[in-house]
């Protein structure tokens, strides 16, 4: 079978889909904003790494059985909305800083890479979303044909395209005009994105216990 076509569907696919508003996007916008570019370039590789997540438990069919097991699925979801609700409360505690404090010395509150890598994998990799997204990718657009080294590069692409695209958000919302701009009212800015965060919590569990 030909490899070219069935990856620029999938590329073309995913990229739609990353490109897309989501619990995702509100971390990066968070970390670029109020922690700078180095956190926001790790929370991205994070995202990017939690796509081998979905491409793992979908080769093994791990995620058939989420899909037919509707009380694991459930369960996968709370996790997840728990997760985001705690990130979201997090946000809304932010505080104004302190008039003799710079703005940029505020914007690295004592958050290290390791930590913005781990909310970006657990935020990727905990994301109901991207679970039901990689059952249908992998359900109808890959065909059953497909030898498993080719689903692997498929992932790896998307992992990287993944990291790549966030990586280039978070280069662009902390260029010094923008970036100094939201600082100014930085504890805002958290606090909305703690209700964006919270919003996408109670969806999660609203879609697994009520909507399905």
């Amino acid at each position: 079978m030909s490899f070219w076509p069935e990856f620029l569907l999938v590329a073309s696919v995913h990229f739609v889909a990353v490109a897309s508003p989501g619990p995702d996007f509100a971390i990066i916008l968070r970390y670029a904003v109020r922690h700078g570019v180095k956190v926001a370039l790790a929370a991205s590789i994070g995202i990017g790494l939690g796509i081998l997540v979905h491409v793992a438990y979908s080769l093994l069919g791990i995620g058939l059985l989420l899909k037919t097991t509707p009380w694991l699925f459930q369960l996968f979801s709370a996790v997840a909305a728990a997760y985001l609700a705690y990130i979201g409360v997090q946000a809304l505690r932010s505080a104004p800083p302190s008039q003799q404090q710079d703005v940029t010395e505020a914007a690295v509150e004592q958050v290290s890479l390791w930590q913005s890598f781990r909310a970006g994998l657990l935020t990727n990799g905990l994301n109901p979303k991207a679970t039901l997204f990689f059952l249908a990718l992998f359900a109808v657009i890959i065909s059953p044909e497909t030898p498993n080294s080719y689903k692997i590069l498929y992932g790896i692409y998307m992992a990287f395209a993944t990291a790549a695209w966030f990586s280039l958000l978070s280069f662009l919302l902390t260029r010094q005009k923008v970036r100094l701009f939201l600082l100014q009212r930085g504890y805002w800015f958290d606090r909305i994105m703690g209700l964006v965060l919270l919003a996408l919590a109670m969806h999660l569990l609203f879609s697994a216990f009520v909507g399905m």
